[in-house]
């Protein structure tokens, strides 16, 4: 399981499995040389493995410090949400069951070596999110707060998904909107999960800057 941060930000149009990789962080250019040593071990040793590079994830469980449950949980305690820079990166935003369904698919009728591409095409701007989630929760956007952007903050990832819709009939099952609901309803009704792991550090505006 990769990611589209391995293909870099894109202004126009949509990442295919067939570009280039150009990752502009640590983390993604980590992820982008795993996904040469698996393509290397199944043309290599006959492994049979597949790539998935799907684009951003939100739901239940997901972890306080990401963009959505803590604009959940600062916006339930009446704290400032910090979204970084002008608040105008553009991310697809997939419901987390539909990744996982994806998955399944491919691991049963994947083909060996083959890359797949996993989008919702419910592309948002990090703005757009925080303004739906907090219409949602009946608060006021006097609680947004621009704070300093993050370093190597990319401007927009897109992926072209047309070829797991096409060769493995899958397609998302939720629209953003049902899924960004479902989402705000479960971390309201389960404090009791989040709150052990929302510390101060964890729901820092800028965490990067915090000395470890």
């Amino acid at each position: 399981m990769s990611t589209d941060e391995v293909y870099g930000d894109i202004l126009e149009g949509s990442f295919t499995e067939k570009d280039t990789l150009k990752p502009s962080s640590p983390y993604s250019a980590s992820k982008a040389a795993a996904d040469m040593f698996v393509l290397a071990y199944a043309r290599t040793y006959g492994l049979h493995a597949m790539i998935t590079r799907c684009t951003n994830n939100y739901g239940a469980f997901q972890f306080p410090e990401k963009l959505i449950p803590k604009t959940i949980i600062r916006a339930a305690m009446n704290m400032k949400v910090p979204i970084y820079g002008t608040g105008k990166n553009v991310r697809d935003w997939i419901y987390v069951l539909d990744h996982c369904e994806a998955i399944d698919l491919v691991m049963r009728e994947g083909e060996k070596g083959e890359i797949y591409n996993i989008s919702s095409g419910e592309e948002r701007t990090n703005v757009e999110v925080v303004r739906e989630i907090l219409r949602i929760m009946g608060k006021d956007e006097d609680l947004i707060e621009f704070v300093e952007d993050r370093p190597g903050h990319d401007i927009r990832y897109s992926l072209d998904s047309s070829k797991i819709r096409r060769e493995l009939g899958w397609k998302p099952r939720h629209s953003f909107e049902e899924g960004i609901r479902k989402t705000v309803e479960w971390y309201l009704e389960n404090e009791w999960w989040w709150k052990p792991l929302a510390d101060k550090r964890i729901l820092h505006p800028t965490p990067w800057k915090l000395k470890w």
